[in-house]
């Protein structure tokens, strides 16, 4: 029997909000080690570009994984790449916890990353397969904003924890919640509204999502083949690596330093960004389908946060406010990113959905793996003996020097801009590559 009605937003936010809470843990996990700088480096005896090392270990298997990832999701669906990748998840957060030497402990990030690395890609396959087309860009921007609110998660809350608790004792809670949120995935979450007794949105001479099967390889000569597809490869790079290297590593010690602020007040500020960057995504997504273009917005977007970053790091001695002022602003405009997937998306014909989904935010995240060891090594090589209870603090010039490499990346992205081709928010069919 032919199924009669589309899903209800109820049934595909259900859907969608279980594999959202794997994109949030993996959220937790990739900003934790942050505001756990000073027990990471004591525990294991680790220098700052050991502790970016560590860190970047999560990015390594994350970025590795997108591209097959997004593959599988458009062979396999979403349902049974969500619940391995929470299963796993688990056993690697486990992992960190119980680490007694910084191998272990590098071993648990790379299976944290490797397996949280298929959380958005799975949800943006959701939002193909599960809501109307002119949505997409918004449900991917509240992606982003589920994302980072594990990111707050781990921001001053996980610090005040940390009062109570070792970090590895939470560590291992949030193992436990892992293995629930693969539960919970692997019992409520379906691929397709079909599966469920409903209609599947469908566009016009398009697959129905889900029923092609690319070859693995095929898939990826076949996305980048579309020009756009190279681009946005690089761009949002930048963007995030800006953010994740800033809030996710280095912000706070930097705040804490050379802006006289505790640690909890730095971690306060790191968070603001975030959160205003969680904000600006489904922003930036909303007004991006309500004026049906992608480019504008995300020249705009860029060009605001290439300013703000180079105020933050660059004007000394800035008043508190007017430095949080700037950050929230900052990271606002940063969410601008949100847009390079729709716009992928678009730029492809739409059985590729999750590869091209896969292979762009495995360039999303090019950014903070590159970017955090290559910010510690700089900070190592500009370090001036100073210490403090047994752990490094780096001059204001060191970090000047470290973040350059932030700007630099975010600068080319913004001209890469320019090179992109409007899709005006329509999606390309097979006959429409351009190569």
């Amino acid at each position: 029997m032919t199924p009669r009605t589309t899903p209800p937003l109820r049934a595909a936010w259900l859907v969608w909000g279980l594999g959202a809470l794997l994109y949030l843990m993996g959220f937790f996990q990739r900003v934790a080690p942050a505001v756990m700088t000073d027990e990471l480096m004591g525990d294991f005896g680790i220098n700052a570009a050991g502790l970016g090392n560590l860190s970047a270990f999560y990015f390594y298997s994350y970025v590795a994984m997108q591209v097959p990832t997004g593959v599988l999701a458009d062979r396999w669906g979403p349902r049974r790449l969500l619940a391995a990748g929470a299963f796993v998840a688990g056993l690697g957060t486990l992992l960190f916890a119980v680490a007694d030497g910084i191998l272990w402990a590098g071993m648990g990030r790379l299976l944290i990353g490797g397996s949280v690395a298929v959380a958005f890609v799975g949800l943006l396959k959701v939002a193909s397969n599960w809501f109307p087309v002119r949505q997409f860009a918004l449900v991917s921007g509240l992606a982003l904003f589920t994302g980072i609110v594990g990111a707050v998660l781990a921001g001053p809350p996980l610090r005040l924890l940390m009062s109570c608790y070792s970090w590895r004792t939470i560590m291992a809670g949030s193992a436990v919640f892992t293995f629930l949120i693969c539960a919970g995935i692997w019992f409520f979450v379906r691929d397709t509204p079909s599966e469920k007794g409903y209609a599947d949105f469908l566009q016009p001479g398009t697959p129905a999502a889900g029923n092609t099967r690319p070859s693995i390889i095929g898939g990826i000569v076949e996305v980048f083949r579309y020009p756009n597809t190279r681009l946005l490869c690089v761009i949002p790079a930048g963007t995030v690596g800006c953010v994740l290297t800033f809030s996710g590593l280095w912000g706070v010690p930097y705040l804490a330093t050379h802006h006289q602020l505790t640690t909890t007040g730095a971690s306060v500020l790191s968070t603001a960004l975030m959160v205003a960057w969680a904000v600006g995504g489904p922003a930036f997504g909303w007004f991006s389908d309500r004026l049906g273009r992608r480019k504008p917005l995300y020249l705009l977007g860029c060009g605001l946060s290439l300013v703000g970053w180079g105020g933050i790091l660059f004007l000394n001695n800035l008043p508190v406010p007017l430095l949080a002022g700037l950050l929230v602003l900052t990271g606002f405009c940063s969410g601008c990113m949100i847009i390079s997937f729709a716009f992928a998306k678009e730029s492809v014909p739409l059985n590729l959905a999750g590869t091209v989904s896969g292979v762009v935010n495995m360039g999303v995240m090019m950014g903070p793996m590159i970017l955090q060891p290559a910010v510690g090594w700089i900070l190592d090589q500009n370090w001036q003996g100073q210490a403090v209870a047994g752990v490094r603090v780096y001059p204001l010039t060191a970090y000047q020097a470290g973040f350059s490499l932030m700007l630099a990346w975010l600068a080319l992205g913004f001209v890469l801009l320019f090179f992109t081709r409007e899709t005006r928010c329509k999606q390309v069919m097979c006959e429409d590559k351009k190569k």
